[in-house]
């Protein structure tokens, strides 16, 4: 019989299995200390539980952590590893560092069924949600897991399709019991459903990423159908409503594309859709795929969108490009993979 993860359980869920076997009340925090604070590999190694807890946990659980299984390196230093989950499917993370941080960029889902024209990952179509324990696996498996600053939930998958086991997975790297992070160092990107939107700006203290790319309605409905559910300008109106001040941050991801969002016309959208709100926009070069015919705007182009919406009194900045050399678009990787 196929053991059950004690890694990427909540200290309520750890609860239910101590009570379970009748294990003594503290049991479940000394698990969590072991799986999170110690780093444990193996359930014999938990040393402060008796043998016969140990012996019954063994019985039917496994600590359930899993060895990446191949990676990519660019000559910038980005790293691409990829991992097995179910049914022998893959997803990808990205490590990147840069000076003094080191982040990475997780999965939450296997494939995804948003479908935007612009991501290799809507491509795979969806194939499956991933565990908190294998969201977290991507972070506690890294071979630089103890350099990591800061995680983003930007990788394959859309995180608010995913809603209780990535809720999960930030419960645990945030709580004392857990990994004990600061929530401030904690990224969630999302392309704007709105009833789980609601849920995570409610349950969770992470830093907010909306996937925006264009303001003007039909326009992002061709680059992202969730537009015709989920229409901007209701993700914009929660947004409004919520409260992001403080350190919490709420920011846009907006990718440019050559000729079609980079105009005046975009400044002027963009400016009317975000004024007044305190927030960042955070200008992408797009990586090419396979299928979509745009290529990214100019430099120059991109310099003068920057200037121009900082100038409006919008913060703007055009994120670094990594791991050009290596599958740089979200999802080249597993689809390679799965392809081979």
């Amino acid at each position: 019989m196929e053991k059950e993860a004690l890694y990427g359980k909540t200290l309520s869920e750890l609860r239910n299995i101590t009570n379970r076997l009748k294990l003594p009340g503290f049991t479940a925090k000394q698990i969590a200390e072991w799986l999170y604070k110690k780093d444990v590999t193996e359930i014999d190694m938990m040393s402060n539980l008796s043998k016969r807890a140990r012996a019954e946990l063994s019985e039917k659980y496994e600590i359930g952590l899993t060895p990446h299984n191949s990676f990519q390196e660019s000559v910038d230093g980005t790293k691409k590893y990829l991992f097995i989950v179910a049914d022998g499917r893959f997803v990808e993370s990205a490590y990147i560092p840069d000076r003094d941080r080191a982040t990475l960029c997780v999965s939450s889902q296997i494939g995804c069924k948003m479908n935007c024209a612009f991501c290799m990952t809507g491509k795979q179509g969806f194939q499956g949600q991933l565990s908190s324990s294998e969201i977290l696996n991507q972070i506690r498996s890294l071979p630089e897991y103890k350099k990591l600053t800061n995680v983003v939930y930007m990788g394959m998958g859309e995180p608010l399709d995913n809603l209780s086991e990535v809720l999960k997975s930030l419960e645990i790297l945030s709580s004392d019991w857990g990994y004990g992070w600061s929530p401030r160092r904690v990224t969630v990107s999302t392309i704007g459903i709105v009833p789980a939107l609601e849920q995570f700006i409610k349950k969770s203290n992470a830093h907010l990423a909306i996937s925006l790319h264009t303001p003007f309605n039909e326009e992002r409905s061709d680059l992202m159908p969730i537009e015709s559910v989920y229409p901007i300008e209701k993700v914009m109106e929660i947004i409004r409503k919520s409260d992001f001040s403080g350190q919490r941050r709420v920011s846009f991801e907006y990718i440019m594309f050559k000729g079609l969002n980079d105009t005046p016309a975009h400044i002027k959208g963009l400016t009317k859709l975000l004024q007044g709100l305190r927030c960042r926009v955070n200008i992408i070069r797009f990586h090419p795929i396979p299928g979509f015919e745009h290529t990214t705007s100019s430099n120059k182009t991109l310099e003068w969108f920057r200037d121009t919406l900082t100038a409006k009194g919008i913060p703007t900045t055009i994120r670094q490009s990594r791991g050009e050399d290596i599958f740089a678009a979200c999802g080249m990787l597993s689809t390679n993979k799965q392809q081979q």
